[in-house]
C-alpha cells in the first residue's frame, strides 16, 4: 500500500496533495487487482478556455488539512462493497495549460461499477476538498473558483 504517511484502509492505495506533477500511470498501476474487471482513471486537466474566456494562468492553493480530507474521502469510497482499490492525487501550485490537476483511479469487479464509483468519487473530491483554484484570464482579470 502506498499512502502519504498515514495508514488508511487496505484498498486505498495512494493519496497525495502535491506540487509535483501527477503521474497518471502510477495511479492506474496502484489500483491493479487480480479480481478487477474494471479500472477507471479520471484526469482533471487544466484547459485554456473556461466559460468562453481564455485562461493564461492557473494556481491551486490547499488548506493544510487537504491531504487528510482527501484520505477521508478515499476511505469512504474504498469502504463501498464493490470497490477493490482506489488512488487519488490533487496538485497544488502553479499549473500550465494541459497539466493534470486531479487523478482519481478506481478498481471494481465490473465495468459499470467502476464508472459509477469513479464519477461519484471525483464529484465528492470537487465538493469537499479544501483546495481553491485561481484562474487568470487573458484580459488580466482573475477569479477564485471551486472553493468548497
Amino acid at each position: 500500500m502506498t499512502t502519504s504517511g498515514n495508514e488508511i484502509d487496505a484498498v486505498v492505495r495512494h493519496v497525495a496533495v502535491s506540487a509535483e506533477p501527477l503521474v497518471v500511470a502510477r495511479h492506474e498501476a496502484a489500483v491493479e487487482h487480480p479480481r478487477a474487471g474494471g479500472r477507471v482513471v479520471f484526469c482533471g486537466v487544466v484547459r485554456e478556455v473556461d466559460h468562453g474566456r481564455e485562461v493564461v494562468e492557473l494556481e491551486y492553493e490547499g488548506h493544510p488539512r487537504a491531504e487528510a480530507v482527501l484520505g477521508e474521502i478515499a476511505a469512504e469510497f474504498a469502504a463501498e462493497p464493490d470497490v477493490l482499490a482506489v488512488a487519488v492525487s490533487h496538485r497544488v501550485g502553479q499549473l500550465a495549460i494541459g497539466d493534470v490537476a486531479l487523478v482519481a483511479a478506481v478498481a471494481t469487479e465490473h465495468r459499470a461499477a467502476a464508472f459509477d464509483v469513479c464519477a461519484r468519487f471525483v464529484d465528492a473530491v470537487k465538493a469537499r476538498l479544501p483546495i481553491w483554484k485561481r484562474q487568470v484570464f487573458a484580459d488580466g482579470t482573475d477569479e477564485w473558483v471551486n472553493c468548497p
